[in-house]
């Protein structure tokens, strides 16, 4: 089986979801942010009664608080990306990749058809599975495969 077809058959829910943390939207961004050092992840997804409202990423913060330190004591409502776009956990890895790529995201929320959250899917995540699929391929490449040395190492 192609690698393509690997990923058009393998669905989102069969990736590792886990890298991301939650808040109640009114959450202070100070705070958004001390969880998600804890947790040790770049995205935090923003809840209202236990449905997605909204997503703070590292990049979000870069562009909205880091220019604006004053920010850190306002609530994440006022620089989250409300209302992202999400995909179901039956999805096509291959096409939340591409959805990824095509919309420049990191991250993707994953909803179920009741709207509870069941992840968020990173590229890490496919680079994970791929790496359990075919480790001798994907941990052992040397970071530039194309580089050779230009005079013979050794005695």
């Amino acid at each position: 089986m192609s690698l393509k077809q690997e990923l058009m058959s393998e669905r989102v829910a069969h990736l590792d979801l886990s890298k991301f943390c939650q808040v109640p939207g009114g959450t202070a961004v100070r705070a958004a942010l001390a969880e998600m050092r804890q947790s040790n992840t770049n995205v935090c997804l923003i809840t209202e009664a236990n449905k997605l409202v909204g997503i703070l990423t590292e990049r979000d913060v870069l562009t909205k608080v880091a220019t604006a330190p004053e920010k850190l004591n306002g609530v994440v409502d006022e620089i989250m990306t409300a209302n992202p776009i999400t995909v179901t956990p039956d999805i096509a890895a291959a096409e939340a990749l591409w959805l990824m790529d095509d919309k420049k995201f990191r991250n993707l929320p994953v909803i179920d058809e009741k709207g509870k959250i069941v992840g968020n899917m990173t590229h890490q995540a496919v680079i994970g599975f791929l790496a359990a699929r075919y480790p001798v391929e994907v941990l052992n490449r040397p970071p530039r495969p194309d580089q050779f040395p230009r005079k013979q190492e050794g005695g």
